[in-house]
């Protein structure tokens, strides 16, 4: 069987990269639009109500304005930020516990944000399994590759007269307003949203997330039953790899490009010699995983396919 897919938004960094993922899948026929067309609204909803499934590549504004174009049996993945803690939209994170039968029945499936993912895949099952408080303090820092701030940020990282300090790190969101934090508190089940730090370098891709706890304020839960719940957690999940605890690289350093060019997640536990403090880490392609990786994995749920087709 032949699904018709449209992507709206296919020149920007996510619809590229989705593109890639779906070139040459038999299964697939890739609806488009004329290049002058590209901004026409009407031209654009007519087109994703002749899909099967249509991804949306697009600022927030623009996906608000076709939605109420959109006719009701079309499936749609959404990849901006303007849905994904809407009623009537499906969180697109088939790892989380009861999530995939969700994305399975949906018609409208809200892809989740890079940072938020690296958080939520850390969070949510302590959470969920009782393991952490709701009103838990947690704290999260995400370094990201310049890509995941889309083609602005990347033509101005890969320009040759760039400001200096362009080669050092630089956290933003200092406001403590960062968009991806509606998600990050309401997908982990959180009574507030996390103190969140986001960091970009100078490297093109690659995300790492890093969430310490302080096992004072976890009575009775130990280091060692943090790992396990989520090695347990995540057991027989194809994208998914949990190191046991204090397993890492044999030099002792994470590096956060370690997975660019996939779309799997590898996930690291490790704590002080006396047990008092741990530190959680999610490793991943902020544009694999992260963005369009994710997208597919769910057009794949969505159009009852193999889950990892098209994946790297």
């Amino acid at each position: 069987m032949s699904y018709k897919v449209f992507i709206d938004g296919s020149s920007g960094t996510t619809g590229l990269r989705i593109a890639d993922r779906l070139d040459g899948r038999p299964e697939l026929e890739l609806l488009s639009i004329p290049e002058e067309s590209r901004k026409d609204l009407h031209k654009r909803a007519e087109t994703i109500n002749a899909a099967d499934l249509a991804f949306l590549c697009l600022p927030d504004a623009a996906s608000k304005e076709v939605i109420p174009l959109v006719e009701p049996h079309v499936r749609v993945l959404d990849t901006s930020t303007a849905f994904r803690t809407a009623p009537g939209w499906v969180y697109g994170f088939p790892e989380l516990h009861g999530q995939r039968e969700k994305i399975r029945q949906a018609n409208r499936v809200a892809v989740p944000g890079c940072h938020a993912s690296g958080f939520i895949c850390l969070a949510r099952p302590l959470v969920e399994l009782g393991l952490a408080p709701a009103d838990y303090p947690f704290t999260c820092h995400s370094l990201t590759g310049y890509s995941g701030g889309g083609k602005k940020m990347i033509a101005e990282y890969q320009d040759p007269d760039r400001p200096v300090l362009y080669s050092t790190p630089r956290a933003y969101g200092l406001t403590l307003h960062h968009k991806h934090l509606p998600e990050m508190q309401a997908v982990s089940g959180l009574t507030a949203a996390p103190v969140f730090c986001p960091i970009v370098d100078d490297y093109y891709a690659g995300m790492e997330v890093t969430v310490p706890l302080r096992m004072e304020l976890l009575p009775g839960v130990t280091p060692q039953a943090v790992a396990q719940a989520l090695a347990d957690y995540y057991a027989g999940e194809a994208l998914f790899t949990v190191h046991p605890l204090g397993e890492t690289p044999a030099d002792g350093m994470l590096a956060a490009g370690a997975m660019q060019g996939t779309d799997r997640v590898q996930i690291y536990c490790t704590a002080s010699p006396d047990g008092s403090q741990m530190l959680l880490i999610s490793l991943f392609d902020n544009l694999g995983k992260g963005s369009s990786g994710a997208a597919v994995q769910c057009m794949n749920i969505l159009l009852g396919l193999p889950e990892t087709a098209g994946l790297e």
